[in-house]
């Protein structure tokens, strides 16, 4: 989960994971003032300024930066390079993002091509692409493999770097609202952003007095302070866990020995969700009943034979049941997505169907294969904090964290023709005394979703795999961006197993 937490601020400029708590006081640092008459609007042959860098601080210690540059590309034409830059702790291990875009545009910020380079922690993602009618054409590589991926654009399209430049572009001005569509590199996938300038405030977090926007993607809200030179000079996650302030280069880039000093684990502490009372040996569980706080607005998922949910005033009350009956059989057409390719399952490379039907030679069930390619996973696949963009990139290092076990599992089973699903959200952590977000799969077998675990070696998993979540690519998660730091559980019940349930190995989080 790493990944997702690093990836859905950065498509909004920043690259991170959440920032320093100002929510509940944001009046003792924000000032109303009154907006000048006149209103500030920049064409990007004249704008005020040809780059800037922000410095990254989450929870106190600083973990990155960004910087953007603005150049001209001839014939009235112009270039937007940005590069976000993290470097932080994760279970004891350091963590290096480098994401890097390249937008070619119009003078009206419409986007034309570009060609992104993403790297974590060493695995990368590339991608490539132009703008030709009403058709997107990209072009993905990651994992030695190269696929081309065609959407359809109707009407104007903008870049995600266009999001602090649109609203300077088109008039700083009080009440003024904007909606236009976004190609996102980080998801692959054209997005809605919704701006509104709400206010022009003064603040002791920065110099002089600031436009407020407010701007929304995936349902995720960020508030941006934008002078009237046009300068971002602050920007927040909605939430009020990351910031990220104007810097000179000498300061922004002085991160790197920062964090190369810092050896907390601020971001397993942050994300970390207490409960009461503590779960004892939480691998054996095989019914848990739970309730949630702190969701806000979140929608719980539909009920299937897993996991049954309920809204009881501000709460969620779930029930998880691994073992549970059958479920409504969803059809063929509803399957139909579990059995296809993509970028990080793509499970149509000749490798994955040549290892798969070895791993379960002899196997003469569904779940008797399914428990052969998750003992190959825990027998050959190393259990480490490491990202990764999809199943090819953990067969080739042999290393990631739960999202690649996963995403490996996922290969493996619908090259078999099982159809599988990820799902995200958080699980019981014996070692840390809390839930984790984390990441495991759902396999349909005989009428029912079977919870796997490839991390955990689980087939079934156990009872306190809380799903939030469905889905693999990112925008998928960006649900769960509110939820971190809020997030509050209490257990109501829970059920030892019964003589003869299977113990499984220790999982990495402890328990």
């Amino acid at each position: 989960m790493v990944r997702t937490l690093i990836s859905m601020s950065a498509r909004m400029l920043l690259p991170a994971l959440a920032w320093l708590g100002l929510s509940g006081c944001a009046a003792m640092y924000f000032h109303d003032t009154e907006a000048p008459a006149s209103i500030p609007r920049y064409g990007l042959d004249h704008w005020p300024y040809r780059e800037y860098w922000t410095g990254i601080i989450f929870v106190g210690d600083k973990v990155g930066f960004t910087h953007l540059t603005l150049a001209s590309a001839g014939a009235g034409n112009f270039r937007v390079d940005s590069q976000a830059v993290l470097r932080f702790r994760f279970l004891a291990l350091d963590k290096s993002v480098n994401l890097r875009s390249r937008d070619w545009v119009g003078p009206d910020l419409q986007l034309q091509r570009f060609d992104y380079d993403y790297n974590l922690d060493g695995n990368r993602l590339r991608i490539r692409g132009r703008r030709d009618g009403d058709l997107l054409v990209t072009r993905l590589q990651t994992g030695g493999r190269e696929t081309e991926q065609t959407i359809s654009v109707d009407g104007p399209l903008y870049p995600t770097s266009a999001i602090p430049l649109y609203p300077v572009l088109h008039g700083l001005e009080v009440g003024r609202r904007f909606e236009y569509a976004v190609y996102d590199g980080e998801t692959q996938r054209v997005g809605r952003v919704r701006q509104e300038i709400v206010g022009y405030e003064t603040s002791e977090l920065y110099e002089g007095p600031a436009y407020k926007i407010e701007t929304t993607l995936y349902d995720n809200t960020v508030h941006t302070w934008i002078s009237p030179d046009g300068r971002p000079v602050l920007e927040m996650s909605a939430g009020g866990v990351l910031i990220a302030g104007i810097e000179t280069p000498e300061r922004a880039r002085r991160y790197l020995a920062l964090a190369a000093l810092n050896k907390e684990e601020t971001l397993l502490d942050f994300s970390r969700v207490p409960t009461d009372p503590p779960i004892a040996a939480p691998r054996q569980v095989r019914r848990l009943t739970v309730t949630l706080y702190g969701l806000g607005d979140f929608k719980p998922l539909v009920d299937d034979n897993v996991q049954r949910c309920r809204r009881r005033a501000a709460t969620l009350v779930c029930s998880v049941t691994p073992t549970g009956g059958p479920a409504a059989d969803p059809g063929t057409e509803a399957l139909a997505p579990y059995r296809e390719p993509s970028l990080t399952v793509p499970h149509v490379h000749p490798e994955f169907a040549r290892l798969a039907g070895e791993i379960t030679a002899g196997a003469p069930t569904t779940e008797e294969r399914i428990r052969a390619l998750v003992n190959w996973i825990q027998a050959q696949v190393a259990r480490e904090a490491v990202d990764v963009f999809s199943a090819l990139d953990v067969l080739k290092r042999r290393k990631a964290e739960c999202q690649g076990h996963s995403y490996l599992y996922a290969a493996f089973a619908r090259a078999l023709d099982i159809p599988t699903r990820l799902v995200n959200g958080l699980v019981y952590s014996g070692r840390h005394d809390g839930f984790l977000y984390h990441t495991w799969t759902e396999s349909w077998v005989d009428g029912r979703w079977l919870p796997v675990d490839p991390t955990f070696g689980q087939v079934p998993a156990d009872a306190t795999h809380i799903k939030l979540v469905e889905g693999e690519n990112l925008a998928d998660l960006a649900p769960l961006l509110p939820l971190i730091g809020r997030l509050r559980i209490r257990v109501d019940r829970i059920e030892p197993p019964p003589p003869g349930w299977p113990l499984a190995p220790r999982d990495p989080h402890g328990g």
